[in-house]
């Protein structure tokens, strides 16, 4: 007996073609595979700025004219308002101040209304002949770059530098064999020179110092062309408009780094005549209330009687 066929002469056999893997269900047991994570998008890309535009740093030489114009007006700017440098040229402070030493002046103060006071050591402008017989200093070219900063004095300036005795209103005067009177007030002058006398070379006085005027000596009295030896030229008195600063320091040398103190005879009270004039006059002021009360008092008293 044969087998029986369909009509299309296929066989009659089980279809064995597999399934679609969308329909296949996984096995128990076993995880779906994960989805590929979506790659990130790139980031713009920033293009470089032109190399012009670029910041470079400059070299040292070609900042150097930069730095050294700055060192200048700071300098120019502190001489002209702070502090100046001054050299000493003679023997004439001595031993205060020796010949070479370089002195350190404050020019701050006085921009403050500051007025030199008794036993300051002060730098002024010849007031007129005092330094006939000086003549400029040469200087060459890295002396005159110091002088324009104010780091070394100027050859073409006349200035001194001197003692204040008496300001203005004091009346000051010395006598040969005594010592330097202030409104009658002995100065102890153990500062000055050794084997010097305060005044026995040149006395003088009494003088009447001017308002807004200053009397000027030297601490090397036998060497010291002062106040004493130009009363010619308004009375020997130097104005006040004509001190460039105090010198409060001694920079130079090295070894002889000092402050300049006022010494301690200027402390005392020098009272001026007109401070000598003034209580009898608050005294008179204060006792008129008093009589013009009693007054009334013994005026008001008749009346009663």
């Amino acid at each position: 007996m044969g087998e029986t066929t369909g009509s299309g002469g296929a066989s009659a056999q089980e279809d064995r073609t597999p399934p679609p893997e969308a329909d296949l269900e996984p096995e128990p047991g076993t995880e779906p595979e994960s989805e590929p994570e979506p790659e990130p998008e790139p980031e713009p890309v920033v293009e470089a700025a032109p190399a012009a535009k670029r910041r470079t740093s400059r070299p040292f030489w070609q900042e150097l004219p930069l730095l050294v114009g700055i060192a200048l007006v700071l300098a120019l700017v502190i001489k002209t308002f702070f502090v100046q440098a001054f050299s000493i040229p003679s023997e004439s402070m001595q031993n205060t101040l020796q010949p070479g030493d370089r002195i350190l002046v404050d020019k701050l103060t006085p921009w403050f209304g500051a007025e030199p006071q008794r036993g300051e050591v002060v730098v002024f402008h010849d007031p007129g002949g005092w330094l006939r017989n000086e003549k400029a200093k040469k200087q060459n070219v890295v002396q005159q770059a110091l002088s324009f900063v104010g780091l070394m004095p100027s050859g073409d300036e006349k200035d001194l530098v001197k003692r204040v005795i008496a300001v203005g209103g004091d009346t000051v005067e010395c006598h040969a064999g005594g010592p330097v009177l202030v409104n009658g007030k002995p100065l102890d002058d153990n500062y000055i020179y050794a084997g010097n006398t305060p005044c026995d070379d040149m006395p003088f006085g009494p003088i009447k110092v001017p308002k807004g005027r200053l009397w000027v000596m030297g601490d090397h009295r036998q060497d010291s062309g002062d106040s004493r030896y130009n009363q010619n030229v308004d009375g020997g008195t130097v104005g006040v408009n004509q001190v460039v600063g105090r010198a409060f320091v001694v920079a130079w040398p090295v070894g002889r780094w000092a402050t300049l103190p006022v010494p301690a005879t200027y402390h005392q009270t020098f009272t001026t005549a007109a401070a000598d004039a003034a209580p009898p006059v608050l005294a008179a002021v204060g006792v008129l209330p008093i009589a013009l009360v009693r007054r009334r008092r013994r005026q008001g008293a008749e009346q009663g009687d």
